[in-house]
């Protein structure tokens, strides 16, 4: 067998294979002989099938089936040989008069190459690295929601000004279906608010969702719809309540504060006040970090340019799937993957040439780390070594979980790799102005 290389361009290329009847013929010759001896065939014993009814009957089929075994298993040897990167897989080129009588046989495969382009952290520019602080307003919100939620709970038949109602939010239209729990503090509106003033269980209320909260974005919250919805949303939506209550908050006394943290780990209102801050801090930081992975993510896609080998991208998309695509399919899919492939091959050079990689040291670390922490949201402040060992064992052990978790930690890696290289301005928000910033408002 041998296989030539043509470019016909940066990033296309030809490949021909020619395959001898030397390469297939022994190997064909024994798939037939074995054939000939367990083919069961009416009027001839087991064994005993002439050799030219066996390849009249199955000799087009094994030779289809053992050239194109050789073919892929030399076709990836040779482009490892040759350290050629391409996007995709090779191509065949259809011949609608292939000669398969013939001895020897020519293919041709067309290859999409992978482009050559620099990474250049130097034009990412004018990013916003934020640093979201926990304010005195969240920080009273949360330790009033924290003294209501171990308070006293006083079942009521009417609503009054400062109860407590459970229901639930619907709107058939919008397929809404929202259980809430609320206060009527909550509503920007005070007819809204109003309507619920005398009202008992079972009653229904209708409000208008245009201005009914002081920022739309909690109509994402209350109503579970998504953001491009909320901006303009103009419809009424019920609200069915189902329980009313007045909460009396729990006392700030030190009974409250060692049922929270343990005995004698805080013992005032002031340290409180910073293990709030301290633990949504944490959280803040999760979100400002994706923020800005996101925005040099995009900035690097806007400044990184090189082409693609696009038109043999489409014809090679449209053969992938289990039913083969249409020209136009093949084209939108495309439109849709672009820069998701452009991202791909920015990251795996950024890796390539900053020497990123994940060994098992990482992923264990990373893993017992987010057991840990997912044990104590349980309540298991101090588990065993052996209890976390055993338990990272088991999710390591799970071949999906390790890919997600390996994406992970890549991640961390690519964020901390940002931070060290793009000059970014670091800026102190509160919650609610990095949301407004995050969004373009």
């Amino acid at each position: 067998m041998n296989i030539t290389r043509k470019n016909t361009d940066a990033l296309n290329a030809l490949l021909t294979v020619e395959v001898n009847k030397a390469d297939y013929a022994p190997q064909v010759e024994k798939i037939l002989k074995h054939y000939s001896k367990t083919t069961s065939v009416p009027g001839f014993r087991k064994g005993e099938v002439p050799m030219g009814m066996i390849k009249k009957q199955y000799g087009k089929t094994v030779l289809l089936e053992e050239v194109n075994k050789i073919i892929q298993e030399n076709l990836n040897k040779y482009l490892q040989r040759e350290k050629i990167d391409i996007l995709g897989n090779p191509l065949p080129k259809i011949t609608e008069d292939f000669n398969w009588d013939a001895d020897d046989f020519q293919f041709e495969y067309e290859l999409g190459l992978t482009p050559t382009f620099d990474v250049s952290f130097e034009n990412v520019k004018d990013l916003t690295q934020y640093k979201i602080v926990a304010d005195d307003k969240l920080l009273e919100e949360q330790v009033m929601r924290i003294r209501k939620q171990y308070g006293k709970m006083n079942a009521k038949d009417t609503v009054e000004k400062q109860d407590d109602i459970s229901g639930t939010f619907l709107n058939t239209e919008k397929a809404i279906d929202s259980p809430a729990h609320i206060t009527l503090d909550i509503f920007k509106d005070k007819k809204a608010a109003d309507k619920f003033l005398g009202k008992k269980v079972g009653d229904v209320i209708s409000l208008p969702t245009k201005g009914l909260f002081d920022d739309d974005h909690k109509l994402m919250e209350y109503l579970k719809v998504g953001h491009d919805d909320v901006h303009g949303l103009d419809i009424d939506v019920d609200f069915k309540i189902e329980e009313i209550t007045m909460s009396e908050p729990a006392e700030l006394n030190q009974e409250l504060f060692d049922k929270l943290f343990g005995p004698g780990n805080v013992n005032s209102v002031e340290e409180i006040k910073a293990k709030i801050k301290e633990d949504a801090e944490k959280q803040f930081e999760s979100q400002a970090n994706q923020k800005f992975l996101n925005d040099v993510t995009e900035s690097l896609l806007a400044n990184t340019k090189f082409d693609l080998p696009s038109d043999f991208l489409k014809r090679w998309i449209q053969t992938v799937g289990e039913t083969p695509l249409t020209v136009e399919q093949a084209e939108a899919e495309y439109a849709r993957s672009e820069n998701g492939l452009r991202y791909q091959l920015i990251e795996g050079r950024i890796m390539s040439e900053n020497k990123l990689q994940i060994n098992f040291e990482d992923l264990k670390s990373y893993t017992t780390g987010m057991i840990r922490q997912q044990m104590a949201q349980f309540g298991q402040m101090n588990p065993t070594e052996s209890d976390v060992e055993g338990i990272v064992a088991r999710v390591l052990s799970n071949q999906e979980e390790v890919k997600r978790l390996s994406d992970q930690v890549m991640s961390e890696k690519m964020l901390q790799l940002f931070k060290d290289k793009v000059k970014a301005k670091i800026k102190e928000v509160s919650y609610q102005d990095f949301i407004a910033a995050s969004y373009g408002e």
